[in-house]
């Protein structure tokens, strides 16, 4: 099978694949506060580390929401990780809801101070990136077109690790149960892994 995006048959995929295909996607719950002292909790499955020297990571939002004009108005904000015990948690931050509501406390969960940035983390969450804003890219199509997207680059500025993951100075990521986005209303959890070493030829 194959299909122009534009021209997909929508009597064989009513629902498009895409989310589907770029799968599974980690996401990053993130924690902004506004220039008010507004705090917002929402989660972002186009997210994913960039560099590791220094450490940076990039998420997308498909419209212009609280996340972005918090962090535009602050320069900072925070990656909490969502796990499989907070997968609840995390949804129900997902619910659109008006400017200034602060999804953290709605979903009952306990904010944490942060370090080195004013956003607060999520309590529970076993990991969290304290991030500065490196820069805020609008996007457009290959023909130029505005899109009302925009991607959010941002510098880790320090991390927080709960110790009991850590195990002979490695973080166990399968003990950590991280969750994932996949296609349509669907998750993965992270419970398992194996090993390759890259060739050095």
């Amino acid at each position: 099978m194959f299909y122009a995006c534009d021209k997909r048959d929508r009597t064989l995929l009513p629902h498009d694949p895409f989310k589907a295909i770029v799968a599974p996607r980690p996401i990053g719950w993130i924690s902004s506060v506004s220039a008010r002292g507004e705090v917002n909790l929402a989660p972002y499955s186009f997210f994913n580390g960039i560099n590791s020297r220094p450490p940076m990571v990039m998420f997308a939002s498909e419209s212009r929401k609280d996340s972005v004009r918090n962090i535009e108005e602050t320069g900072e904000f925070v990656c909490n990780l969502a796990t499989w015990d907070l997968r609840d948690a995390m949804n129900a931050t997902s619910a659109p809801l008006p400017h200034g509501v602060n999804e953290m406390e709605r979903a009952g969960l306990t904010a944490a101070p942060s370090v080195l940035v004013k956003p607060p983390r999520v309590a529970a969450a076993p990991c969290a990136l304290e991030c500065k804003l490196v820069r805020i890219v609008p996007l457009e199509t290959h023909k130029h077109q505005p899109l009302a997207s925009h991607v959010v680059f941002g510098e880790v500025i320090g991390v927080h690790i709960d110790d009991r993951y850590v195990v002979n100075g490695a973080l166990d990521t399968a003990a950590l149960k991280p969750i994932a986005r996949c296609g349509y209303d669907q998750y993965a959890v992270v419970e398992a892994l194996f090993s390759m070493t890259r060739p050095e030829t």
